[in-house]
C-alpha cells in the first residue's frame, strides 16, 4: 500500500510532503518575477511550464504521477461533460458574488492591458487560445488543485481538516499568482474561484479532473474570444 494515499498512517506532519509544495511554489514565483520585467504576458506561462517539470519529478520521487492526482481516462465521458456544466455553474456564482463583495472596496482594473493585443489579431488570438488550453486550463488545474492541495494536505497528515486548511491555502495563492495584473478585486475574485474549485476537486477531482480543466479553458476560451471580436464581456 502506497503510504502517501494510506488513511490509516499516523497524521503528522510530512515534512517530504511540505519539501515538495515549497519547491514547486517556489518555481512558480522566481520564474514569473524573472520573467516578468522582460514579457507581462509569457510570466505566468514561463513559471507554470517549469513548475509542471519540476512538480512531475518530484512526483515520481514519491512513486507517484499525475493520474494519482486525477488525471487519468474517464470511466464516463457523460458524466464528466455534467461535472464540467455543474463546475462552471459554481464557478459563475462563487465570482459574481465575490465580485459583489470586491467591488465596494477595489476598483476593477481588469487585466490591466495585457492581452488588449488581442483583439482583432488572428496571430495573437491563436496564441493566446493556446496559451489557454496548456498554461491557463491544465497546468494551472494541475499545479494549484491537484499539486498544490494534495501536497499540502498530506504535510498536515490528511483527513478532512487538512483538506480544507490546503484548499484555503490553494485559494490564497492562486488569488495572489493573479494581483500582479489584475490588482486586489482581481486577486479576490480569482481566490473565490479558485476555492470553488479546490472543493470541488476535493469532491471528484481526485478520481477525475478533467471538468475542472474543461470548465477553465472553457471560461477563458470565451474570455478571448469576446476579447478578440470587441466584445465587452
Amino acid at each position: 500500500m502506497n503510504l502517501e494515499t494510506s488513511d490509516k498512517s499516523p497524521r503528522t506532519l510530512n515534512f517530504g510532503a511540505l519539501a515538495d509544495l515549497l519547491i514547486v511554489m517556489a518555481v512558480l514565483v522566481i520564474v514569473k518575477q524573472s520573467v516578468l520585467p522582460y514579457s507581462f504576458l509569457y510570466a505566468g506561462p514561463a513559471s507554470t511550464f517549469s513548475a509542471m517539470i519540476f512538480g512531475t519529478i518530484l512526483l515520481r520521487r514519491r512513486g507517484l504521477g499525475w493520474k494519482d492526482l486525477g488525471l487519468r481516462w474517464p470511466e464516463s465521458w457523460l458524466k464528466t461533460a455534467g461535472l464540467t456544466l455543474l463546475t462552471m455553474f459554481l464557478f459563475i456564482v462563487a465570482v459574481k458574488s465575490m465580485q459583489l463583495v470586491a467591488e465596494y472596496f477595489f476598483d476593477n482594473v481588469g487585466a490591466s492591458g495585457r492581452f488588449d493585443h488581442v483583439e482583432g489579431n488572428l496571430t495573437a488570438y491563436i496564441g493566446i487560445m493556446f496559451l489557454v488550453w496548456t498554461h491557463s486550463s491544465f497546468f494551472e488545474e494541475l499545479l494549484f488543485r491537484a499539486f498544490v492541495i494534495s501536497r499540502a494536505s498530506h504535510f498536515f497528515g490528511g483527513g478532512l481538516k487538512a483538506d480544507l486548511i490546503a484548499v484555503v491555502f490553494s485559494s490564497v495563492f492562486f488569488g495572489y499568482r493573479h494581483y500582479y495584473y489584475q490588482g486586489m478585486y482581481g486577486a479576490l475574485v480569482t481566490g473565490a474561484a479558485g476555492f470553488t474549485f479546490g472543493m470541488l476537486y476535493l469532491w471528484f477531482g481526485r478520481k477525475n479532473i478533467l471538468p475542472l480543466i474543461f470548465a477553465h479553458g472553457i471560461f477563458n476560451s470565451l474570455s478571448q474570444t469576446f476579447r478578440f471580436l470587441g466584445i465587452d464581456d
